[in-house]
């Protein structure tokens, strides 16, 4: 149970977060004072999540990396909640200008997720500089891997990916995905995959030599790294992302402009 049970809570902390997520962000503008509530819910959530990682920062048993761990994709959560709910998304907010190529291009797809990327990137650091010498960082390394590889993911597709999962986005974001581009290869998919199984296999690695609450978070870490991976395999294979969350998606929306 010591290597079986942080793949199975991981799995379910993914998949069940990111259906929660979705339902929230596909409620229609009629329900526009649930989802304010829903989102000061959420923002409860996480406020509760940044009190309990304090609470087990100098914890090095399993419990704490544990809840560690949960408690960043809380705060993941929270950070995807406001992005696609509309809350925290970017200066621009129209879809990429026709014909633009280069740095051009590039700039208005940095502009739309702006705000977004510095929050990301601002509570990374906080994490760190509050974590860093504590006995239990697992908070700051799960929320480091999740935003690498959604640096990564987000990279990929706008690069070019076979598959853009554009189900995924609620109606008043669907510009973004003029950002995206659509093609079987891109040069940074196999670096991104190459990367993200390396330190997955260090992980591995890291788990065999330690015990304890050192032990659980390195296979959280790693069985979060391989679930990584696999979304950004699910870019690139002829398969249906959305179909791991049918449920969730069969909320309908309004209609597509």
């Amino acid at each position: 149970m010591e290597y079986a049970l942080p793949p199975i809570a991981a799995v379910l902390l993914w998949w069940l977060g990111t259906g929660v997520v979705i339902l929230l962000d596909r409620m229609p503008p009629s329900c526009g004072g649930r989802k304010t509530v829903a989102f000061v819910a959420a923002t409860s959530f996480a406020i509760a999540a940044l009190v309990c990682i304090g609470q087990t920062a100098h914890d090095r048993g399993v419990s704490a990396a544990y809840a560690g761990f949960t408690c960043a994709v809380v705060v993941w959560g929270w950070h995807e909640l406001a992005f696609l709910g509309g809350w925290l998304t970017g200066p621009r907010r129209v879809a990429a200008t026709p014909g633009a190529q280069g740095l051009r291009r590039f700039g208005q797809a940095l502009q739309v997720l702006l705000w977004h990327e510095l929050a990301l990137l601002a509570t990374a650091l906080a994490l760190w500089a509050w974590l860093g010498g504590s006995a239990n960082p697992t908070a700051a390394w799960t929320f480091t891997l999740l935003y690498a590889m959604r640096v990564s993911a987000k990279l990929n597709l706008y690069l070019g990916v076979r598959n853009l999962a554009l189900d995924f986005l609620p109606p008043h974001l669907l510009y973004l995905g003029s950002y995206f581009r659509q093609r079987s290869f891109n040069a940074l998919m196999p670096w991104s995959l190459l990367g993200g199984a390396v330190v997955t296999g260090w992980l591995i690695v890291g788990a065999q030599a330690t015990t304890g609450g050192a032990q659980a978070a390195h296979l959280l870490l790693a069985s979060l790294l391989t679930l990584a991976l696999v979304e950004h395999l699910m870019m690139v294979l002829p398969l249906e992302p959305s179909a791991l969350w049918r449920w969730a998606l069969r909320r309908p929306v309004e209609a597509r402009p």
